[in-house]
């Protein structure tokens, strides 16, 4: 079963930031790789789904969201994986806000 113990609370004004990105409706695929998906295949979806979150309008609230989460699997604010896990350690090494 998921820990779920860092997620915010079920409260509309917690998760109403989600309803106006530029993600919403689109295929999840695009933000989260397949097993074993490497190279041109994974760097080409890796750019497309950063293209999508260039121009969000919820960008800073979804990072913010994958950091306090500890989110490490897909896009999320425009960040890959790898970005990700150097935030959140960084935030585990320091109380102070991150991004």
């Amino acid at each position: 079963m998921s820990d779920v113990s860092r997620l915010p609370d079920a409260v509309a004004e917690n998760w109403d930031w989600q309803r106006r990105g530029a993600c919403r409706g689109m295929d999840a695929a695009v933000f989260f790789h397949v097993d074993n998906e490497r190279g041109f295949a994974r760097r080409h979806r890796e750019a497309s789904a950063k293209q999508v979150c260039a121009s969000c309008p919820v960008r800073a609230e979804c990072l913010q969201h994958a950091i306090s989460t500890e989110e490490t699997y897909g896009i999320w604010g425009g960040l890959g994986e790898n970005a990700l896990r150097r935030l959140i350690a960084a935030k585990r090494r320091s109380p102070g806000p991150i991004a």
